[in-house]
């Protein structure tokens, strides 16, 4: 059924499937590109990519985050304000080097630098 696709790296279900630039595991929901399989096949093994925050410390998907500078919004005439918390974090490969997706309280749906936030 996966057509040649390589297992899901993070619970080996045989079933993932393409969905546009990005392989999908319907098992567990995990998302990767197939570049980074191609990649990891020459290194012998999927390694996969780590998002550090401003201070070093490690991100995962569906930790809580709090935003370290003032960041202006396209749009809106109110900045994003230090101290913000957002939870729920989701890591992504986004536009430029933004590789949070998340929702900021008062603001929606928006992608975040890891530069401009601390693991709170």
């Amino acid at each position: 059924m996966s057509d040649g696709l390589p297992p899901c790296p993070e619970c080996a279900s045989e079933y993932a499937y393409e969905d546009g630039a990005l392989l999908v595991c319907p098992m567990c929901g995990h998302e990767w590109s197939a570049e980074a399989v191609d990649d990891a096949a020459g290194a012998g093994a999927y390694a996969p990519r780590v998002v550090k925050d401003a201070v070093g410390n490690v991100l995962a998907d569906g930790d809580t985050v709090t935003v370290i500078k003032d960041l202006k919004v396209k749009g809106s005439s109110q900045p994003i304000k230090v101290g913000t918390k957002v939870r729920g974090i989701r890591l992504v490969d986004g536009v430029g080097d933004h590789d949070i997706d998340c929702t900021v309280p008062g603001f929606g749906a928006m992608q975040l630098k890891s530069s401009v936030v601390k693991k709170a």
